[in-house]
């Protein structure tokens, strides 16, 4: 019984007697034959085989008695049951090594001959170190006789034709599949590209029905659409004409007004840009200020280093450290006074906001305090440079102190104190620069501010444009009020006086013309509107009041063109008839007719427009017309009071 272990390719660094080393790929196999007639035995088969060469063959049988000899030589120690697991572990180990540069295990095949011939020869197994080469196994390997051979060719051939034989019942397997498959793919595709044809013939019968009935439609479509096109150009023009008219002074002035805004604005944001260009500069200023001061933090670190190998003659590097102090309340002082600038500033700003006319007298001041601080950096840096060439000579002077340092160290103490001192002014420094810079940031959100007020601006701009297009919506609907009632007034004032009814009454007129197609009687006394009319169109309004209709009074004054509604129930002073007939009403099914009630409303932000009607009086053939009769007109028709 035969139980194979291990079968697996390995390189494999082959060594000959005259020739070069060379690397080969080797099937290692190991196998474990027991027999138990006559005696229960177990033997471990080694075999070497090339697949390239079928002729390269190398056996090794180990039996137990020869496992004990392989121990006591080569100094094992494990037994002959775990041996074949360990050596197995150790071409895994080989394995695992083999692709590196500098493997770590590694297997060599040795022979004493020229050639690999009949001689044997040895499978080393060596593990290289940093000392040295360490052989961990080494078993002697006999070449194959004619026999061997012939039975492992044998056996080669055998495990082919099984495997042959296997792969030949697959590729039935898999062909028989492949046809039934196929077969039902091929039955599957006929039945779908039947029902395909069918759906092509629906789907051609339904497109055609759909396009002529979509065809019928769409020419009825057209048809409407050029009838309600036609119509719509007819009364655009009619409007147009309307409003080109009687708006065109108002555009005129509006667009005056829009030119005015806009300059104003673009001076606006040239004083923006002008502002975020000195806050660039001081930015860039700032930042040159903290690198200079990163650098003087350094050298005072060097300075610590150095001053602790101070000697006897600190009192006159005191003097010298004095003089620094005096210069550090010096910066102090020009701190201060840059804070002082900046609040100098943050006051211009805000007076900026409120006056926008003294913008640029300010942004001049701003430069002018811009130079200033430029010249106290100047100076700042000069005072730095000569406080680093002090430093350079006191740094001479310390090499040249350092072998007194170690007698007098308790000098070095007092100087660490004053070290310290300026180390907390240093810190203070940067307080006061982190104070700039949030001075610098509330400049920033100023700047904001100042945009979002712009944007505020333009909304109301554009609010007001909308107010202008509702106000001229507003006067159209007026004026064509207007010419209907005088229309009305005249046909009303001719069929009167032509055949008078005999209960009129001298000095009143039957019925109120605004009323009748004005503005609706539920709208309250005096209620005001804010828009303009354009002095174009005169207002013929009734010149006699009577019945509980409101009647739209006209008064001349110096203010401008104003109007209110004043619902009267007054009677007339003389009657010609005894009964009075009473008025018709202008509403259809209880609603008031003309304007819509919400152009009426009164508004905050809306813009009073005045000046456009200096005056208004009756229509002249309406007032012959009276006079002829015999009826004197009212103070109160005579007069109109528009409320701006």
């Amino acid at each position: 019984m035969t139980e194979l272990l291990f079968n697996k390719r390995l390189h494999v660094l082959v060594k000959n007697k005259d020739a070069d080393e060379r690397r080969s790929v080797i099937r290692i196999g190991i196998e474990l034959q027991s027999t138990s007639n006559p005696v229960h035995r177990k033997d471990l088969v080694v075999r070497l085989t090339d697949d390239t060469d079928l002729y390269f063959l190398y056996n090794l049988v180990i039996s137990e008695e020869d496992f004990q000899s392989l121990k006591v030589q080569q100094g094992l120690l494990i037994d002959f049951t775990s041996f074949p697991q360990k050596f197995i572990d150790l071409l895994e180990q080989c394995i695992s090594e083999q692709d590196k540069d500098s493997p770590r295990f590694l297997l060599q095949l040795t022979s004493a001959s020229s050639a690999f011939d009949h001689s044997p020869s040895n499978l080393n197994i060596v593990e290289t170190n940093a000392f040295k080469h360490l052989t961990h196994l080494s078993l002697k390997l006999l070449p194959g006789s004619d026999t061997d051979v012939k039975k492992y060719l044998a056996a080669c051939l055998s495990t082919l034709k099984e495997e042959k034989h296997l792969l030949d019942q697959k590729l039935r397997k898999t062909e028989e599949d492949l046809t039934r498959q196929l077969n039902y793919a091929q039955q599957t595709l006929s039945e779908k590209s039947r029902e395909l044809d069918k759906l092509r013939t629906e789907w051609m019968s339904q497109t055609t029905s759909v396009s002529s009935r979509h065809m019928q439609d769409l020419t009825a479509e057209r048809e409407k659409a050029l009838e309600t096109q036609t119509r719509l150009q007819q009364q655009n023009e009619q409007l147009r004409q309307e409003l080109e008219s009687a708006h065109h002074k108002s555009t005129q002035q509006f667009q005056s007004r829009v030119l005015e805004l806009e300059t104003s604005n673009r001076d606006l944001i040239e004083k923006k840009y002008k502002s975020d260009s000195t806050i660039r500069d001081q930015k860039a200023k700032l930042a040159s200020l903290e690198e200079e001061c990163q650098r003087s933090k350094q050298q005072v670190l060097s300075l610590r280093r150095e001053n602790s190998a101070l000697d006897t003659e600190c009192h006159e590097k005191e003097r010298l450290v004095n003089q620094l102090q005096t210069r550090v309340a010096v910066f102090e002082q020009e701190n201060k006074d840059k804070d002082q600038l900046v609040l100098r500033t943050k006051e211009v700003l805000e007076a900026t906001q409120q006056q926008k006319n003294s913008v640029e007298g300010n942004v001049e001041s701003k430069q002018l305090q811009i130079v200033k601080l430029e010249a106290t950096v100047k100076s700042l840096s000069e005072e730095l440079i000569k406080a680093n060439g002090i430093i350079k000579k006191l740094q001479g002077d310390l090499k040249g102190l350092v072998g007194k340092i170690k007698v007098k160290n308790t000098v070095t103490v007092s100087q660490e104190k004053v070290l310290q001192e300026t180390t907390e002014k240093l810190q203070r420094g940067q307080q006061e620069l982190q104070e700039t810079r949030q001075r610098l940031k509330q400049k920033e959100e100023e700047a904001a501010k100042l945009k979002e007020q712009l944007e505020a601006t333009v909304q109301k701009l554009d609010e007001s444009r909308e107010v202008l297009k509702t106000n001229e919506n507003v006067i159209t609907w007026l004026n064509k009020q207007l010419n209907e009632n005088q229309l009305s007034r005249k046909q009303e004032a001719l069929g009167m006086f032509e055949t008078p009814a005999p209960g009129l009454r001298t000095g009143s007129v039957s019925h109120n013309l605004l009323d009748s197609k004005g503005f609706p009687s539920s709208l309250g006394h005096g209620f005001p509107i804010t828009s303009t009319i354009n002095s174009k169109y005169p207002l013929p309004l009734s010149c006699v009041s009577s019945g509980p209709r409101s009647v739209l009074t006209m008064h001349n004054q110096t203010a401008g063109p104003k109007v209110q509604f004043n619902p009267m129930n007054a009677k007339s002073s003389t009657e010609v008839g005894s009964t009075q007939q009473p008025q018709p009403s202008n509403k259809e099914n209880g609603e008031p007719m003309g304007l819509d009630s919400k152009y009426f409303e009164r508004r905050d932000d809306s813009i009073p427009l005045r000046g456009l009607l200096p005056s208004m009086h009756l229509n002249r053939e309406a007032q012959k017309s009276l006079n002829a009769a015999g009826v004197k007109p009212t103070p109160s028709a005579t007069s109109a009071y528009f409320p701006g």
